[in-house]
């Protein structure tokens, strides 16, 4: 099971480094990352690998947003599953 993780906000340092920090602490796998700067807004999108999370999936998007909060970004987590419901043609 995968999960999409998106950020969005104005550029610091260690946005990238707190998010895994979360994904890492709770056995989510990061799988690929791509992200931008564009002047001083910052954007990110993650897939990760969620199968072997040690929380439920709720709890995970609830401290990543919190987390977006603290650091005034967007930060939205969405089952693949949802995602790919979404964007279907």
């Amino acid at each position: 099971m995968r999960a999409v993780i998106t950020v969005l906000g104005k550029d610091m340092v260690g946005i990238l480094a707190r998010v895994s920090t979360i994904c890492a602490e709770n056995q989510v796998n990061v799988i690929e990352v791509t992200q931008s700067v564009l002047q001083d807004m910052f954007a990110m999108i993650m897939m990760v690998d969620i199968s072997k999370s040690t929380i439920p999936f709720s709890d995970l998007a609830d401290r990543l947003t919190e987390l977006g909060t603290s650091m005034n970004l967007t930060i939205h987590t969405m089952h693949e599953d949802i995602f790919n419901s979404m964007h279907r043609i």
